[in-house]
């Protein structure tokens, strides 16, 4: 053993009655290159729960649920939950790699499957242990009452689903009957990786949580082109106001991603504004339409310049003090050329983004 370990640590497993389990889990620690630091904490805790596990020291066979009885005490205070259960991890793997790890018996007719769950939640999706234990609650729910009594799983059918999620629906909230059918999206999923069913029934809604909840609102089009229409471009925030829902209208900006576009955030020649989305913290390249151009070369001619270059951004502030509008202002700006075009109140500025999907023409403006 040539790993550097504390003396206290040296010193605990000289005097401990296990102690050639100790130091043969010291070199398997060292052969699966653990760090010497994190090696002694682990031996530290091994050599404290060797006392329980095995006060005369022989060196047994263990199964994996007589390790976690025997971690479970040690695991309920909150500072030590993480550290100790890591240790029983790490002394599971050693136990088998030395083939002293009892493989317990399948208890129930989907034991085997629940457990190649567990597995795949931990190594590949990497849930924490309560979230765990949520799925293993929701999935035992479905394979005791969501199957047909009789049928095999390869047999399971979206009905058989539905009926489960009709029968859940009745017992808990919409709140919690979103993370089940979620649960069960997981499960399914897995079943058909893993072969257990032939098709894909893991497309499954999601119920609304709030009782008017609805899709995006948008304008309609014609309003849009009215709204666009009636601002006032002699107005002194005019021809500003203008550009700004001009982007928000024809394509799709977020207020967050206006407010802070910059004089360079234009390529002249390409015809391309670059947009950084704060939303997805990543750039776009978006393609200007001639007509746009022409809008943001008018703003730049008739107001932008007459405000200095002491600013790089795009559109600033049309009263005292100076300086670049907030992504708020954007709102603000709505509100107010909608309240001047007589729309009816409450109306959000993402009303006016979401007509996106509806702008067709382009040159239109």
């Amino acid at each position: 053993m040539s790993l550097h370990l504390c003396a206290s640590t040296r010193a605990w497993i000289a005097r401990s009655a296990s102690r050639r389990e100790l130091v043969d889990f010291a070199d398997w620690l060292e052969a699966e290159r653990y760090s010497s630091f994190v090696a002694d904490q682990h031996l530290r805790r091994m050599a404290f729960m060797l006392e329980r596990l095995a006060p005369e020291g022989r060196r047994r066979v263990y199964s994996a649920r007589q390790l976690e009885h025997a971690f479970a005490r040690e695991c309920s205070p909150r500072s030590r939950l993480f550290r100790f259960a890591a240790s029983r991890r790490v002394y599971s793997r050693y136990l088998r790699a030395r083939g002293r790890l009892r493989v317990e018996p399948d208890v129930g007719r989907y034991a085997a499957l629940q457990r190649g769950y567990e597995r795949y939640l931990i190594e590949l999706c990497g849930f924490a242990r309560s979230t765990r234990q949520h799925h293993a609650i929701e999935v035992r729910e479905f394979l005791s009452r969501g199957l047909p009594r009789g049928k095999p799983l390869r047999h399971v059918s979206r009905e058989d689903v539905e009926q489960h999620i009709r029968i859940r629906s009745q017992e808990v909230s919409r709140h919690t009957l979103a993370h089940v059918i979620g649960v069960l999206r997981g499960f399914l999923r897995y079943l058909y990786l893993s072969g257990h069913i032939a098709s894909r029934l893991d497309a499954l809604d999601a119920p609304k949580i709030y009782q008017g909840e609805q899709p995006p609102k948008a304008l309609p089009w014609a309003t849009v082109r009215r709204l666009l229409a009636s601002i006032d471009r002699r107005s002194k925030a005019g021809w500003r106001d203008l550009c700004v829902l001009h982007l928000l209208a024809y394509y799709g900006l977020r207020p967050s991603e206006v407010a802070p576009l910059r004089l360079d955030s234009i390529d002249w020649d390409a015809g391309v504004l670059h947009v950084r989305q704060r939303k997805t913290r990543c750039d776009l390249q978006l393609p200007l339409a001639a007509p746009t151009l022409q809008l943001l070369r008018q703003y730049l001619i008739h107001c932008r310049n007459r405000q200095g270059t002491a600013h790089p951004e795009l559109f600033l502030r049309a009263r005292c003090p100076s300086g670049p509008i907030e992504w708020t202002t954007v709102q603000d700006i709505f509100q107010k050329r909608a309240r001047e075009a007589g729309f009816p109140h409450p109306i959000h500025v993402y009303q006016l983004r979401h007509t996106i999907a509806m702008c067709w023409d382009i040159g239109a403006c």
